[in-house]
């Protein structure tokens, strides 16, 4: 049984469906107008990794992730390069799904936009005039009106009261109270816009997850996730807005992760720490990111620095070196089939990948010592470790592959070394052994770890 953090509760809660053994998830995906960033791509490696878990241990996913492709920053970002706010979105989606395919990411079973469902948002926004829940501007907006829902505010844990404390109504405001949102834009000169019963206009930002997420997954569904800076106010919205217009209780569990931060400091553009997925994996392996991601629980904060990648880098070689040169053996092991205990139970207690990847490593030593005195044990228990790490989507490439890698600019290429490791060998048997040294050095010194064995000589990049 699968427990997981509920924020709405604040209580672990068993995964329960309203579908026997089926999820249905929904996930705030990107708004496109940027290249996707490294918080992006924690959502993106949490959420997938979850979903992966899930499938593996027997449940139907139905995994829906929307992309925000009308909205201010879209607007604002064609306006400052002459494009249209069309052309914004669908260059900066076609970015994010090619950083997807780079980081080895799941599809989801459905990615909504927001122009293409606004009919059901328009829908949606009508039920809630209906309903008295929303009211239509006299500048052409249409508002959500915070106070009819009694339940305003207990995701995020705020009152009314203080969300209304300094705030005020701005001039020709046509809202009337300053917590209300906006449901329905009314068009501006040379903005996208699509007829309304309130006349031209674009959805309101909140309003597009609620009428695309009922319209995949329907009225109620089991879990909906993001990052934690959307609890307040987009998820508070969402939820207020789902049950005004549906009657029906929005969501069974909510899940947020934690923020990410470099050098300390939360990322962000205004203090130039803001970092790019091809920013990160022009410098480090698509696997190693979704370790660095992974090694920290979803919920807690995630602290970036060159220092912890190279960490991550040296965890995930660990792992591949103890799988290097073991044949996968199929037998049975009651050693492994306990590793598989553990590490079931880990994932089992909210998620918790440290120490579900802390059995993987208990395995790895395992296999690494079994390899000379007990190759069939050994054998089983590599194959265990890879059936695991690929439940989280790790350790899915060869081990040669992953520990020699690619040759970055300025590295030596796989032929040179070789062709090195050849010479080196020459050296040895010519008794020339101040010569095999300075290869050896001279690899060293290139980033090159040469382990020798009885079978020869394997290499590795550090």
């Amino acid at each position: 049984m699968i427990e997981l953090h509920d924020s709405l509760s604040g209580q672990r809660q068993p995964l329960k469906t309203l579908e026997p053994d089926h999820v249905r998830l929904y996930v705030c995906g990107v708004t496109a107008y940027d290249y996707c960033h490294l918080g992006h791509a924690r959502v993106m490696i949490v959420f997938d990794m979850f979903v992966r878990y899930l499938r593996a241990m027997g449940w139907r996913v139905t995994y829906v992730r929307n992309v925000t492709d009308i909205d201010d920053k879209i607007i604002k970002r064609a306006n400052e390069t002459g494009d249209t706010p069309e052309a914004i979105a669908e260059r900066f989606t076609r970015f994010m799904r090619e950083d997807e395919a780079a980081l080895g990411l799941t599809a989801p079973s459905a990615e909504p936009t927001a122009t293409g469902h606004v009919d059901q948002i328009i829908a949606m926004i009508e039920r809630l005039i209906d309903n008295g829940a929303a009211y239509a501007g006299d500048n052409g907006d249409v508002y959500y009106d915070v106070s009819t829902f009694d339940n305003y505010g207990a995701l995020s844990g705020r009152r009314l009261a203080d969300l209304r404390a300094g705030e005020r109504i701005a001039v020709n405001e046509a809202k009337t109270d300053p917590l209300d949102f906006v449901l329905w834009k009314a068009a501006k000169p040379e903005e996208p816009s699509w007829d309304s019963p309130w006349g031209p206009g674009r959805p309101g930002w909140h309003i597009e997850c609620s009428a695309m997420s009922t319209y995949c997954l329907g009225a109620s569904f089991d879990i909906h996730g993001g990052g934690l800076d959307l609890q307040f106010p987009h998820h508070e919205n969402e939820i207020a807005q789902s049950e005004s217009a549906t009657g029906q209780r929005y969501v069974t569990t909510w899940m947020h992760n934690g923020f990410v931060t470099v050098d300390d400091e939360k990322m962000s553009k205004s203090l130039g720490n803001f970092l790019t997925i091809r920013d990160v994996l022009a410098r480090y392996d698509a696997e190693t990111v979704r370790y660095f991601v992974l090694s920290t629980h979803y919920r807690s904060p995630l602290a970036y620095n060159a220092d912890a990648m190279d960490a991550a880098t040296s965890a995930l070689s660990r792992l591949y070196t103890a799988l290097r040169d073991v044949a996968p053996g199929d037998g049975q092991s009651d050693v492994a089939d306990g590793f598989e205990a553990r590490f079931t139970d880990a994932m089992a207690d909210d998620l918790n990948t440290p120490a579900a990847i802390a059995v993987l490593f208990e395995m790895a030593r395992d296999c690494q010592r079994l390899k000379q005195e007990d190759a069939q044990t050994a054998g089983v228990i590599a194959a265990r470790l890879r059936t695991l790490a690929g439940r989280i989507g790790l350790l899915e490439q060869s081990p040669q592959a992953f520990l020699q890698g690619q040759a970055g600019e300025g590295d030596l290429s796989a032929e040179t070394i070789e062709a090195m490791l050849q010479a080196r060998r020459e050296a040895r048997s010519d008794k020339n052994f101040a010569r095999a040294d300075e290869i050896r050095d001279e690899l060293t010194a290139q980033g090159i770890v040469l382990e020798d064995g009885p079978d020869g000589t394997l290499w590795r990049r550090s």
